[in-house]
């Protein structure tokens, strides 16, 4: 008899979108790499605003706080403006995942990522050093964690495969494809 306590498996909620659902969790570097230049551009005007307000605000009202007085707040601002410009950028690729926007670009993406892992015989979301029940526990912590991006910010850093999808689409194309390379030669 083992003493490993057996865990259940929690499934991830469904939920309802006007797209298809590419990724409940999905890790923070596929967010990245499938973040398309319009959010690149949204994050970088984001991150813009707060120094070019400040600058703007000292031109209309001078605050005449000295000499090094502004380069400080400035920084800030800066800081700031970073960060949210981060957020932002992060928030508009991660709601494709989810379905929530427009997503057959990263659909495509996904299925030509996937379908190539199958044919190389990898594992579909990567390997991880911890535990199945961290595995889990970490799925659970950071699912849909990008609705609440703006409340808190929570990335999914660790590989496991508690996704919310059937990853059968993938090996089913894969075999497709497989079998018209067969068929071609």
């Amino acid at each position: 008899m083992s003493n490993v306590e057996q865990r259940p498996f929690v499934p991830a909620k469904k939920v309802a979108s006007d797209y298809p659902l590419i990724d409940s969790d999905p890790h923070i570097k596929r967010v990245l790499s499938y973040a398309r230049p319009s959010d690149y551009l949204v994050g970088g005007v984001t991150a813009a605003v707060g120094p070019g307000l400040m600058l703007l605000w000292e031109k209309i009202s001078p605050s005449q706080v000295g000499r090094g007085g502004f380069a400080p707040i400035m920084r800030l601002s800066g800081v700031i403006g970073l960060g949210a410009g981060f957020l932002t950028f992060y928030q508009r690729s991660i709601l494709r995942f989810y379905g929530f926007t427009e997503n057959k670009r990263e659909l495509e993406m996904d299925m030509k990522e996937m379908v190539t892992k199958v044919k190389a015989g990898e594992p579909l979301y990567g390997t991880s050093s911890t535990s199945p029940y961290i595995q889990g526990v970490a799925s659970r912590n950071s699912r849909y964690s990008g609705v609440w991006l703006h409340i808190l910010p929570w990335f999914n850093l660790v590989n496991h495969n508690q996704h919310g999808i059937d990853t059968a689409k993938y090996y089913q194309q894969a075999e497709r494809e497989l079998e018209a390379e067969k068929v071609g030669k």
